[in-house]
């Protein structure tokens, strides 16, 4: 889809047609052309990741880091064309990585920043087991820390200053970013206390999920009310929430008031536009309104 000008130009084209146009399919009796207009303001893009294999098996290309910046400008041309006939600027944002190589590897930063309206920075699943144990099963680790541990026993690791101060440093501005939080938990079971609380200690896997196909994962809300005995701490140098049920339990990462309350205080200090978050099925509406409250 975004391998040559031809793929390009077809695909931006069938975006705007269908979500900005509104151009739906009829069926039976419903949809039409323009009949879901205004829905939209814009197109945002996620590609995980150009030039770097995401999942397992993802086709990766020596040409994705220059073809992902020709599809992004593909979509700020024909953007822009429409502007010219509607009046309307339409914004241009995408998911963008926190990993230093991964940015490397297909974002031309300075040239992409010439179109896009904002970077959803990923500020979380730094460290996870993965629904099938394929990630990392063994060892517990934060998320979604804002700064680097050092008592991590990964090198190198990551954190949301980290990826944060590759943007900044390639020119993008910082009214252009959000860092990423999480309402949801990673977790792991049979997790060693190591007299740290489970924290980068030895586990046994990826805990029970929230879903039956998914283990691993729990939205906040759910995480709080599904896993008794989970007692919360705070990492105050990594700027990091966790919880431990005690040794040989489970251990889970997330974000909470807490840390939103430290990251948005940080964020603000840098000037950035501000936060994104996935997902809010996760909230009851405590982490947006600490969110909320963080941002003024």
């Amino acid at each position: 889809m975004a391998a040559t000008d031809a793929s390009r130009k077809k695909f931006v084209a069938s975006c705007i047609d269908l979500y900005i146009k509104g151009n739906l399919p009829a069926y039976n009796g419903a949809g039409g052309p323009g009949t879901a207009a205004g829905i939209f303001d814009g197109i945002d893009l996620d590609w995980e990741w150009p030039g770097a294999e995401g999942h397992a098996g993802n086709h990766v290309s020596p040409a994705d880091k220059a073809n992902n910046t020709l599809l992004i400008a593909e979509f700020r041309r024909q953007l822009d064309a429409l502007t010219a006939t509607t009046g309307k600027r339409y914004q241009l944002t995408a998911f963008t990585p926190a990993d230093p190589a991964k940015i490397a590897a297909g974002w031309d930063l300075p040239e992409v920043t010439k179109y896009l309206d904002i970077f959803n920075v990923q500020g979380y699943d730094f460290h996870g087991a993965g629904s099938d144990n394929s990630w990392e099963p063994n060892r517990t680790g934060h998320q979604g820390n804002l700064h680097l541990d050092t008592d991590s026993p990964y090198n190198p690791d990551f954190s949301v200053e980290r990826a944060v101060d590759v943007y900044l440093q390639a020119g993008v501005h910082p009214r252009k970013i959000t860092i990423g939080l999480a309402y949801y938990g990673r977790g792991w079971q049979r997790v060693a206390d190591g007299g740290r609380y489970g924290e980068w200690q030895a586990a046994g896997g990826a805990a029970p999920g929230q879903f039956q196909e998914e283990a691993g994962t729990r939205g906040y809300t759910n995480l709080l009310a599904m896993v008794p005995g989970c007692t919360v701490r705070h990492d105050e140098q990594a700027v990091a929430t966790y919880c431990f049920t005690g040794d040989g339990g489970q251990w889970w990462t997330f974000d909470d008031t807490w840390s939103i309350g430290k990251k948005t205080a940080w964020l603000r200090s840098k000037g950035l536009l501000g936060a994104m978050i996935w997902e809010m099925s996760g909230d009851s509406g405590t982490l947006t309104s600490a969110l909320d409250v963080g941002l003024r």
